[in-house]
């Protein structure tokens, strides 16, 4: 009997052992993973960079625009690299064909719009009140935009550089060539508010110097020949300022004036074009700040209604020692040449 039990309890423990070998062991090591297949693609750790669109309207084709526009371009390209679409249109002068290009930005959903000019930042600023919008090239903002009392912020979607010179310091510029000159004459366009700015306050400043000054505005390219003939003949000097109309037409001023009655210029592009000499500043370099300006507003949200007008850095005293010539003029120490294209 004994021996009976014994072999029931004997087999009791195997039947517990063979139960125990056919579970789960929670200790056992894990299925190793499978290898990874190295002809599968990386996977990407980051956000791709956004990209954004960027529409460009130059007033026209001139040196100091053009300057202007590949500073700009330059600019993003540095900062934004491989991540800005640039779409550079030009109205060939024609004031609304500014508004079709810009019109077309605002359609097409650009992300930011620069004006190169005048025209195509008072195109721009009645297109869209909610696309930022970026000037150079652009004398005084508050007469381009008819804002009475300008601080220097637009504070709305509309910001910037200025090419403006100190106009004092133009003035004073002819007294230093010509100090025994009696009358001045101011030449400029008409329809562009911001040469009429210049040579009021250029005006100014002459006048206080003893200059007796008179204006000679010119609607179009069709009366510019007559009006700076007139000019010519009733002038001991002449002051051509920052004005898009004249430097795309230097040409007629200097057939008239070469060699018989010297031009101040309020930019380097005329002076060089039919000046004698200009308090100048470099295109390139407020066109480079407009696009940091505009890296700042894509890339970092910045909010351009904050942003202040910019302004040149420095400015040179250059002369164009070719209409000096033919004037029999020698440049007073501190300035430097003109170089011809």
């Amino acid at each position: 009997m004994k021996k009976k039990i014994l072999a029931l309890l004997l087999a009791a423990v195997m039947v517990m052992s063979l139960a125990a070998c056919g579970g789960n062991d929670s200790n056992a090591p894990a299925d190793p993973a499978p290898a990874a297949d190295p002809a599968a693609p990386a996977e990407n750790n980051g956000p791709a960079g956004e990209t954004y669109k960027v529409g460009i309207c130059q007033l026209a084709p001139h040196p100091a625009l053009d300057a202007a526009t590949e500073g700009f371009t330059d600019a993003l390209n540095a900062l934004l690299p491989g991540q800005v679409e640039i779409d550079p249109q030009n109205a060939a002068g024609d004031t609304p064909t500014c508004a079709t290009i810009i019109n077309g930005f605002v359609s097409g959903g650009v992300d930011l719009i620069m004006a190169n000019a005048t025209a195509p930042l008072q195109a721009a600023a009645s297109a869209t009140a909610d696309i930022p919008v970026l000037g150079t090239s652009i004398t005084e903002y508050g007469v381009a935009l008819g804002i009475e009392g300008f601080t220097g912020t637009v504070g709305s979607n509309v910001s910037g550089t200025s090419d403006l010179a100190p106009l004092d310091q133009q003035a004073e510029m002819i007294k230093e060539w010509y100090p025994d000159a009696k009358t001045v004459g101011l030449i400029y366009c008409s329809a562009e508010p911001n040469s009429q700015y210049q040579v009021d306050n250029v005006q100014s400043y002459l006048e206080g110097m003893g200059y007796a000054c008179t204006q000679y505005p010119f609607s179009d390219t069709n009366d510019m020949a007559s009006v700076v003939q007139n000019a010519v003949d009733n002038s001991d000097v002449l002051y051509v300022p920052t004005d898009n109309t004249a430097a795309n037409n230097t040409g007629i001023i200097d057939n008239i004036c070469r060699g018989v009655k010297p031009v101040f210029a309020g930019e380097e592009g005329i002076c060089g074009g039919c000046g004698v000499a200009t308090l100048s500043i470099s295109y390139y370099d407020i066109g480079y700040k407009t696009g940091e300006m505009a890296a700042d507003i894509l890339a970092n949200g910045a909010d351009i209604s904050t942003m202040a007008i910019e302004y040149a850095p420095q400015f040179v005293k250059k002369y164009n020692p070719a209409t000096c010539e033919a004037l029999g003029l020698t440049a007073p120490e501190g300035y430097e040449a003109i170089v011809a294209e």
